[in-house]
């Protein structure tokens, strides 16, 4: 994931197996979503606390060199993955009846020159690498250069017929350098969904329509409000090898960048133009695109290799022979960015990732113990995916999605885990993307059942549901279930989690100080864990399968797939 701290969430009770165990066996509803005895039972023998602590610890170890796709931590973790599926009795889940679905990966590390220096009239404007700006290659070559390219200003970069936007309006834009705003626009409640970002709003969406509109390049201005995250991210995340997959097709351009807000002034300031107030024309449909007179010549060689990692593919079969081809997906990536080139002041360079996911791995395997021990077992198949290279772009999703070991249109459901709570109980239970699918009435009765209630993405201008591996499956029609950060922490003040979120974004996210430690307040972790479970065992029972809200953006894709089944 480029991504961020997921957090599960769940009601206060004193101590840990105790509180949930009350909690769990004092609901009030008695519908079909309620969890059977046994499988009360089993969930709270084998998601544990210890369980969860003991796999973060060995995948976040420094070891495994914060498992960058290709490296020795990499295929140290999915034999570790490996180890743990067989050792639960599940089989071989992989298209040839392997453990693993192998994908190979292009990786590219960008040389970007220390400084560049923009032209304007007799104007020049010196930037420095890192502090100002981050450049990457946007294509796997040695060399990539352009010429007196002109930068051009197009507000968000959005072209979205159903809204009646466009910001383009047809100007010809090859071998221009593209200054793009993050995000997407959110005064308007009936435009792009108001505050709740939409993926026009990700950095992935305007680099692919830069390059499919011929442009050299496109650099999008970091603020922290626009982007959810500092923009240390950005320069952590940006530096070292950048993979994408050896399949990928589509246009290309030579440069993909960003620009610090106070750089994006000054180039801005350099045209005899004020950035706020291009940025508040961009706000209406009528915008066009603005030309700055500011030109840029870029030079960079790259280290160019050919690599390989893979997902990790696990499976139960169902009970039910007419069923069991149909499958219910828990998923969590096992990736994260690896080693730094350099150390950081503490004389660390290893990127453990242990939140950010070794933490998903870690709930993954505990519910896989869990449904390893049930009997008889649902109808529908169990598969456990451990996909490679999230951070890179959800890359192990997405070669997941277009090479699916069982056919789109017999995956029932996903249930994504991105992270899990280090903080403590709260009373909240967060669903990314509530309201896309019919699976949020599972997710509500069963946190109802455990005395908790549901809440909408408490974030929803950072796009979350597109930032993870969920999503690549949404695409190819496969509902799930994403629960991201509870704020409502029990025995804290009001606004207490909010800041703690929002600390560990700016401290942890993407850095080598994301590393397991024994302080993690792991209960309601252990709880939304079971909870997930729960859903997940009530998917996999239910007549029939979940489906998208009528309307929805990915209920098109769902009809497909099942048509092809």
């Amino acid at each position: 994931m480029r991504q961020v701290l997921v957090i599960f969430v769940v009601w206060l009770a004193s101590s840990f197996d105790a509180t949930i165990a009350f909690a769990e066996s004092q609901g009030d509803v008695t519908g079909n979503d309620v969890p059977s005895a046994t499988e009360q039972a089993i969930a709270e023998k084998v998601i544990t606390d210890d369980v969860v602590r003991a796999h973060v610890r060995f995948l976040s170890h420094d070891l495994l060199e914060g498992r960058g796709p290709g490296s020795r931590g990499d295929r140290l973790a999915q034999q570790y993955i490996v180890s743990q599926f067989q050792s639960l009795g599940l089989k071989p889940a992989a298209a040839d009846g392997s453990w693993f679905q192998p994908f190979p990966l292009v990786g590219v590390t960008t040389h970007a020159p220390d400084t560049v220096t923009l032209v304007n009239a007799q104007q020049r404007l010196t930037l420095k690498r890192h502090d100002d700006y981050v450049f990457a290659s946007g294509r796997a070559e040695a060399n990539v250069s352009f010429e007196d390219a002109e930068l051009v200003f197009v507000g968000y970069g959005i072209v979205a017929p159903e809204y009646q936007w466009d910001d383009f309006k047809g100007v010809d834009l090859r071998g221009k350098v593209l200054v793009v705003m993050n995000n997407d626009p959110a005064d308007d409640p009936d435009l792009f969904a108001g505050s709740r970002r939409l993926y026009y709003g990700r950095w992935t969406y305007k680099y692919e329509k830069a390059a499919e509109l011929g442009a050299a390049g496109a650099i999008i201005i970091h603020t922290t409000p626009s982007a959810g995250y500092p923009y240390q991210v950005v320069q952590t995340s940006w530096s070292g090898e950048e993979s994408e997959l050896k399949e990928h097709g589509g246009p290309r351009m030579a440069m993909k960048g960003w620009f610090s807000d106070d750089a994006a002034r000054r180039v801005v300031g350099l045209s005899g133009h004020d950035l706020d107030a291009l940025r508040a024309a961009a706000e209406k449909r009528d915008f066009r695109p603005v030309p700055l007179g500011t030109r840029l010549s870029l030079s960079m060689t790259c280290d160019v290799r050919e690599n390989s990692t893979a997902n990790v593919l696990g499976i139960l079969p169902g009970s039910d022979s007419a069923r069991a081809k149909e499958t219910v997906v828990f998923m969590a990536h096992h990736d994260h960015i690896g080693l730094a080139e350099t150390r950081d002041k503490s004389g660390d360079n290893i990127y453990n990732g242990a939140v950010d996911n070794a933490s998903g791995v870690a709930g993954m395997l505990a519910i896989a113990r869990a449904c390893a021990e049930l009997d008889p077992r649902p109808a529908r198949s169990i598969m456990f995916a451990a996909v490679g290279a999230e951070e890179q772009g959800l890359l192990g999703s997405a070669h997941m999605a277009a090479h699916p070991p069982i056919p789109a249109g017999y995956l029932a459901a996903v249930l994504n885990i991105d992270g899990i709570n280090i903080l403590g109980l709260t009373h909240d239970v967060n669903v990314i993307g509530l309201g896309k699918s019919d699976m949020d009435v599972a997710v509500e009765e069963i946190a109802k059942w455990q005395r908790r209630y549901v809440t909408p993405d408490h974030f929803p201008d950072r796009g979350y549901y597109y930032r993870s591996d969920q999503f690549s499956l949404a695409k190819i029609g496969v509902p799930g279930v994403y629960l991201h950060s509870g704020i409502e922490v029990v025995g804290k003040e009001d606004g207490w989690g909010r800041k703690q979120l929002e600390a560990w974004t700016e401290k942890y996210y993407h850095q080598t100080s994301d590393e397991y430690s024994e302080d993690w307040d792991l209960t309601g972790a252990v709880a939304d864990l079971r909870l997930l479970f729960h859903v997940g065992m009530h998917t996999a029972r239910q007549p029939t399968m979940p489906a998208w809200t009528p309307g929805d953006e990915f209920e098109a894709a769902r009809q497909q797939a099942l048509q092809q089944r």
